[in-house]
């Protein structure tokens, strides 16, 4: 059984054992903190969907204002023609089909792959080896897409892919610890509004079923439901 330790649980005991907004949220997440790195602060939200079910799945992309705090290496793999544009845009490695083989090899230095739609029959083959790993490039996404220029800028400028996983739950993450209380606000409340935009309609009941922030070291914090979606609305 997972045991958690004394600066864990001093941190937890600050906590209210209530739901908060995000605007009490953030400061009191920043408040709480005792790791000694920048952590990253992240948001899960519990959907009443059934992601068996495909029209039930939630997926989908949002760039947040202010960012990640860091900024992702992105691979783009595009013929002879957009490679020049993706270099342009500040794409960190770009390539064709050599690409592929790299990665078949073992090679995972990036955190995003874009690619364009005439390059997907060779992208295809590392289905296995980006999927498991959320890097798959999908046109639903925004990742496949012959507007490389843009695909590149909007995920070096924090843009942040969500997808429901087989439990019914959206982990992602919403920037640094280290960011002012407002730009968090801000970045948690852009993703929210995305994820509740993206509702299927085939969902039915209750669609946010729990919402719960958290710094990568320190203890939960739950986020009032109702406070967020009469926020969306408004």
């Amino acid at each position: 059984m997972r045991r958690h330790g004394k600066k864990f649980a001093a941190a937890s005991q600050q906590v209210p054992a209530r739901p908060h907004t995000i605007e009490d949220a953030i400061p009191l997440i920043q408040k709480v903190k005792f790791a000694k790195f920048d952590e990253t602060v992240e948001l899960a939200m519990r959907l009443g969907v059934d992601p068996k079910h495909a029209d039930q799945m939630v997926r989908g992309t949002v760039v947040l204002p202010h960012g990640l705090g860091k900024s992702k290496k992105v691979l783009v793999i595009a013929g002879a023609d957009k490679q020049k544009e993706a270099l342009d845009a500040g794409a960190d490695h770009v390539g064709g089909e050599e690409l592929v083989d790299k990665i078949q090899g073992g090679w995972m230095d990036f955190d995003a792959v874009v690619a364009t739609p005439d390059m997907m029959r060779a992208v295809g083959k590392l289905g296995k080896v980006l999927g498991p790993r959320g890097l798959m490039p999908n046109p639903k996404t925004g990742t496949v897409t012959p507007n490389i220029a843009q695909a590149v800028k909007e995920i070096k400028a924090g843009k942040v892919e969500f997808r429901v996983d087989k439990t019914g739950i959206i982990h992602a993450p919403v920037g640094k610890l280290s960011f002012p209380a407002q730009s968090l606000i801000e970045n948690v409340h852009a993703l929210v509004d995305s994820v509740v935009k993206a509702k299927p309609p085939a969902a039915k009941g209750k669609y946010l079923k729990s919402v719960t922030m958290s710094s990568t070291m320190g203890p939960g914090i739950l986020i009032d439901t109702a406070h967020v979606t009469e926020t969306v609305k408004h």
